[in-house]
């Protein structure tokens, strides 16, 4: 797994505690954390994506 992936994963799981926190004290900002743990997911995606590419092309150029 690329080391961007798991950096952007690292982080959702982060951002996703910190809204579950947020909205159990009872404070709006969770939706800021949320929003980040989307764009967190979408990099994850990105770069297993990616990778799973490069590794197909090169598998087919051996």
């Amino acid at each position: 797994m690329p080391r961007n992936a798991l950096y952007a994963l690292t982080v959702l799981v982060l951002a996703v505690t910190a809204a579950v926190v947020s909205f159990m004290k009872g404070n709006w900002l969770g939706v800021v954390w949320i929003l980040m743990a989307g764009v967190a997911s979408n990099i994850a995606w990105y770069y297993l994506r990616k990778d799973r590419a490069e590794r197909r092309a090169a598998a087919g150029q051996g």
